[in-house]
């Protein structure tokens, strides 16, 4: 499980590599159209992305039925376990390149999105937002706030009573939409029901490609000599007028 921001920078890639290629893939900007119109590089979105890429994985190879994953967001540690004889959970490990592993990290986020939408990844919970690095527990009730925006809502709300104008710069795109700081838990939890529904790549209509001639149309025989006439013509024609210029 690997994840890019370098397409654009209000984008997340997620994907499995299967011999350096990536084989399936998740985009954040893919989101909207599961109902989460703005902001689409929190750990929200992060986790959204993780579980529309998990149920996608599993679809194309005919698992999700039998890997359902953990449907209610609950923030706890989670882990896909493969019954008796059936086959097995589809196991993937997480890639994070060179990127630091600061707790709470949107990667963190695609990982526990891909776990709970069915995908076997090993993992702790060592990492996730409400873990305390003193006792090694996780706090659950934490973790399920920030995998629904809670902070996100509470910083909407605080921000519009700071400053009015300062609310409506920095929330512009969810203003432009109609969200409000009331609405984002749902939000969220309509776009995970939406993904588990329908995880299948939106189909895009091919481009037809007009070919464009870069370099000169070759010329027959009847058109070089035509263009050699003009270009005589035109000398001719420089040369009277520096002559007529020294005869004055």
């Amino acid at each position: 499980l690997t994840t890019s921001t370098k397409t654009n920078t209000t984008r997340l890639r997620i994907g499995i590599l299967l011999a350096r290629d990536i084989f399936y893939y998740a985009y954040s900007h893919e989101l909207p159209r599961y109902g989460v119109k703005a902001g689409l590089t929190n750990y929200p979105a992060a986790y959204c992305t993780g579980l529309l890429l998990a149920r996608r994985v599993l679809a194309q190879l005919k698992l999700d039925s039998l890997y359902e994953g953990q449907k209610e967001v609950t923030g706890e540690e989670y882990h896909v376990e493969s019954p008796n004889g059936q086959r097995a959970a589809f196991k993937c490990y997480l890639d994070i390149g060179l990127r630091r592993t600061s707790t709470g990290a949107n990667i963190f986020g695609a990982l526990k999105g891909a776990v709970d939408g069915g995908l076997n990844i090993p993992h702790s919970a060592s990492r996730f937002p409400g873990n305390d690095p003193e006792s090694g527990e996780c706090n659950a009730e934490v973790h399920r706030a920030r995998i629904l925006g809670h902070h996100v809502a509470e910083y909407m709300k605080a921000l519009k009573e700071e400053s009015e104008d300062t609310y409506k710069r920095q929330f512009s795109a969810y203003l432009k939409e109609g969200i409000t700081e009331d609405m984002i838990e749902g939000m969220y939890l309509s776009a995970h029901e939406a993904i588990r529904k329908d995880p299948s790549p939106s189909k895009t209509e091919k481009k037809e490609v007009k070919k464009q001639r870069f370099n000169r149309k070759r010329m027959n025989q009847k058109e070089r000599r035509e263009r050699v006439r003009q270009k005589k013509a035109h000398y001719l024609s420089q040369l009277q007028k520096e002559l007529a210029v020294v005869g004055e």
